[in-house]
């Protein structure tokens, strides 16, 4: 892909790719470009071994403030019904490996919802979270009913949708949003920390323990620990594996291939 307009890419350390938005005039707004290349560059390191696990930032005052309204206001049903955005959300969800995201300042709307893609949130003590398209007359469309239900739970979920009304980070924290809360100074590092720390595992059995995780959203549980087990079984195939157990009983650490 061609150099990104939209985004800062760092180059992969100890199998830690950071990207940072980087629409500073419009708070990283998340407009249709943004959010291409940022397809579009997830799809490309899929297949990138020297890429374990990626940390997705933004600036210390804003991760991202939202969609880009003047964007979405070009755009009629039929326009939203064809909004080449849904692919490239599409293609950010489907994204195997691990993402930790990285957030200060505001997280709200389209930047929550992306936030929320991630599958390990770190927050500065001074970030705020929130779902504001009510008061546009609008409503998430992003995965932000859904993802947001699943994480805070009911009550919180229709409070910040229904309202509209951002919540802090310690309240982010105590609903179950984000994992961890730093000095904003911190965020990133922290994040990065937590991604390398990740990116020395096996990453198969990275790649499907998230799988499974994620699978627990949409099955009962039955069918989950069905899901888990055939994954666990075929994690005996691996090399990995082998390495992994081999390097525990011979009291050494494991070197990870990836096969």
């Amino acid at each position: 892909m061609s150099a990104p307009t939209n985004l800062i890419v760092g180059e992969p350390t100890k199998g830690v790719l950071t990207i940072t938005l980087n629409r500073p005039e419009a708070l990283n707004a998340l407009n249709t470009k943004l959010l291409e290349e940022l397809a579009d560059l997830l799809q490309e390191v899929e297949s990138n071994a020297d890429v374990r696990a990626v940390v997705i930032t933004g600036s210390r005052k804003a991760f991202a403030a939202g969609a880009d309204v003047r964007e979405m206001a070009t755009l009629d049903a039929v326009g939203v019904l064809k909004d080449p955005r849904v692919d490239h959300w599409k293609r950010i969800t489907a994204f195997k490996k691990p993402i930790i995201a990285a957030v200060n300042g505001f997280c709200l709307g389209g930047g929550c919802e992306l936030a929320m893609h991630a599958d390990i949130l770190i927050a500065g003590e001074e970030a705020k979270f929130g779902q504001p398209e009510i008061k546009l007359g609008i409503m998430p469309g992003a995965g932000g009913t859904q993802r947001l239900l699943r994480s805070v739970g009911k009550s919180m979920a229709m409070q910040m949708v229904l309202t509209g009304e951002p919540i802090s980070a310690q309240q982010a924290m105590d609903s179950g949003l984000i994992s961890e809360i730093t000095i904003p100074e911190a965020t990133l590092e922290r994040a990065q920390a937590v991604a390398t720390q990740i990116a020395r595992h096996a990453p198969i059995a990275v790649e499907m323990a998230k799988d499974s995780l994620l699978k627990a959203f949409d099955t009962d549980l039955a069918s989950g620990l069905v899901y888990e087990r055939k994954a666990f079984t075929l994690l005996a195939a691996t090399e990995d594996r082998n390495e992994g157990i081999n390097a525990f009983l011979e009291k050494r650490k494991p070197l990870f291939k990836g096969c």
